[in-house]
């Protein structure tokens, strides 16, 4: 029984294999709801492609537009196609912008991970740092009051929140812009992108910030009382060194799995912000390929970001499972059993 579960815990080709084999498939079933319901939610397809002129189409002329992008057949045809074609790297066109979607996102693809990366990097320097010196302040006024206050910031929707610093910064004060990515003709102006940065940039730090320093700040004082460290101070240590070198050590690998986790939170975050301050990111173009009905779009769009998901959950999960031993314990006595069984 001992050789066979040290044998299924040291098989990384087996454990690795499963891992891709649900992620395919996961990815598979995620294309075909949304191919689904793409499709059958309401709207014309045409109007994205051909405009204004769509509604004065005869009925002839429309047979001939849907039959000219694929949409005459039957939904179970028209995916089996779809999936073939994206096997060998075609996802089609878009209506909307008239070329390829892998170029329409290519273009956008940078500002979403400047905004995004960017956000993910300050919010987890800063949640860090925010739950070690509440914890360290535990109770103080200190604590007290970043808690009380990063409680208010993080129940604020990010759309309000950025409709108030647009009215405040951009139409009252006049100081920082209220949409874009950069000026006209500024693309390639660093200072000038920065700036565009700004609020956006704000929303999404602030909104996500003490969420996950609440969380590392009560991590902190679930070790701080473990009996380890009545031990620690019998020996002589002192606060310092139990909580730099022994307490938030063992928190680290926890805050790995946290991080890994809240990338998905995040991104839809991202997505919001970038709607509202019409940033030319992912999140503005999947609203524009909902809303104009540009299916091709909408498919690598929504595969794209469903991919990072399950990506980013199962990447937790394996942190998780090298973290705590009683995970991979119960894993192993399951791989053990079905073997056994079979």
């Amino acid at each position: 029984m001992s050789q066979k579960k040290h044998k299924s815990r040291k098989n990384p080709i087996r454990y690795y294999g499963q891992k891709l084999l649900i992620f395919l498939c996961s990815v598979l079933l995620l294309s075909v709801i949304v191919f689904y319901v793409a499709r059958l939610a309401p709207g014309d397809p045409l109007v994205s492609y051909y405009g204004e002129r769509a509604e004065k189409m005869s009925p002839q002329e429309r047979a001939w537009a849907e039959e000219k992008l694929g949409l005459h057949d039957a939904i179970h045809v028209q995916y089996i196609r779809w999936l073939g074609n994206a096997l060998h790297g075609d996802f089609g066109i878009s209506f909307k912008y008239k070329m390829d979607v892998l170029d329409v996102i290519r273009e956008r693809l940078p500002n979403t991970l400047i905004l995004g990366g960017i956000g993910f990097l300050l919010i987890f320097i800063g949640a860090l740092g925010l739950g070690i010196l509440c914890a360290w302040k535990e109770e103080g006024w200190l604590d007290r009051w970043i808690c009380k206050i990063g409680t208010i910031t993080s129940c604020i929707p990010e759309f309000w929140l950025s409709l108030m610093l647009i009215l405040v910064f951009s139409i009252y004060l006049r100081w920082l812009p209220s949409s874009g990515a950069y000026s006209i003709g500024g693309q390639h102006d660093l200072i000038d992108r920065i700036i565009h940065l700004i609020l956006p940039m704000a929303v999404v730090v602030i909104n996500h910030l003490w969420y996950y320093a609440y969380l590392i700040r009560n991590k902190l004082l679930e070790e701080v009382r473990c009996e380890y460290v009545l031990l620690a101070k019998s020996k002589g240590l002192g606060k310092w060194e139990i909580f730099f070198k022994h307490c938030l050590r063992n928190v680290v690998p926890a805050y790995l799995s946290i991080m890994a986790i809240s990338v998905p939170h995040i991104l839809g975050g991202t997505y919001i912000v970038e709607v509202v301050f019409s940033y030319p990111g992912i999140g503005t173009l999947s609203y524009e390929s909902a809303r104009f009905q540009d299916y091709n779009l909408l498919m690598i769009l929504c595969m794209l970001s469903g991919a990072i998901v399950i990506l980013c959950n199962m990447l937790a999960q394996t942190i998780n499972e090298r973290i705590d031993p009683r995970i991979r314990e119960n894993e192993a006595v399951e791989s053990t059993e079905v073997t056994e069984i079979g």
